[in-house]
């Protein structure tokens, strides 16, 4: 389990194709690595992943093939920046929301335009997660989060302030780039039970039930 609260910005070191759909990635880092144990989670632009060896300054991961169908990591390339979260502490300052590290989707920015203090990003997602964006509610992009300033049926606007421009992969990101999305898990419980009970109860639902019970 993570926050979204990103805590230094690493660099890819060496990325290493293991199969046709696999790879095994190396990664430059400083604080992550302070405490590091073999098996930890490291949340990698979102992505949770699991340290299978580790140096002073590095570590490494391997990648199953439908992480890389379902993320951006295809994209990335030696010395490709990016953000790292470690897993996160029992006894710690929760400073963003539930995140898991499991994408639901990748987006593309198709608008970036600097507004004051601000940078406006919006987003392009794909129409059948709407649901799970909610305005003024919560969503990880590239492991950050973030807060939604505007939801259409499919893009999202987000307006970031400067700390998280320079202290996350997000200021070097442009028009065009991917990113990794993992939607509200609160947001996705709750859908998932009311399909659940609308599905149930569907056959209860009827004109006889509204009348029996008053509503008609």
């Amino acid at each position: 389990m993570f926050t979204g609260i990103v805590e230094e910005v690493g660099s890819i070191k060496r990325i290493q194709k293991t199969a046709n759909q696999s790879m095994q990635l190396e990664i430059i880092a400083e604080t992550v690595l302070e405490d590091v144990e073999l098996g930890d989670s490291i949340a990698v632009n979102g992505i949770c992943l699991t340290v299978t060896t580790y140096s002073k300054n590095s570590f490494s991961v391997d990648v199953m093939p439908e992480t890389i169908k379902a993320t951006s990591l295809n994209g990335l390339k030696t010395h490709s920046p990016v953000n790292l979260e470690r897993a996160m502490a029992a006894n710690g300052r929760f400073g963003g929301h539930f995140v898991t590290g499991h994408i639901d989707t990748t987006g593309t920015i198709i608008k970036k335009e600097a507004q004051e203090n601000a940078v406006y990003y919006e987003i392009e997602v794909p129409r059948h997660l709407e649901a799970y964006f909610v305005e003024k509610g919560s969503v990880a992009i590239d492991g950050i989060s973030l807060t939604i300033f505007k939801n259409r049926a499919t893009s999202l606007l987000l307006s970031i302030i400067p700390h998280t421009v320079s202290e996350t992969t997000l200021g070097a990101k442009e028009t065009g780039d991917i990113v990794n999305i993992e939607c509200d898990m609160l947001l996705k419980h709750v859908h998932h039970l009311m399909k659940l009970g609308s599905v149930a109860h569907s056959d209860q639902l009827n004109e006889n039930f509204l009348i029996n019970n008053g509503f008609m």
